[in-house]
């Protein structure tokens, strides 16, 4: 999964809580005390932006993502 400028990431804050960040940038988006808050707003971000938008657990590894722009793999019709 790249962090591309066409990404939004959900990631743990190392010192609390949780970030929505763009692909490839340092600043956060938004800082959430919850995962769920950061996941509603990313959401909201990335369908407004079109970008593809990746959810990650405490660790960092992926837990999901959702496709809001240029599906590299659409579905077939």
């Amino acid at each position: 999964m790249s962090k591309g400028r066409d990404t939004h990431h959900v990631v743990p804050n190392k010192d609390g809580g949780w970030d929505v960040k763009r692909g490839g940038g340092e600043r956060s988006s938004g800082h959430f005390d919850t995962k769920q808050a950061a996941v509603d707003r990313g959401r909201e971000i990335s369908r407004n932006a079109g970008t593809e938008f990746v959810i990650h657990n405490r660790d960092g590894k992926i837990a999901s993502s959702d496709s809001h722009g240029n599906d590299p793999n659409p579905p077939k019709g």
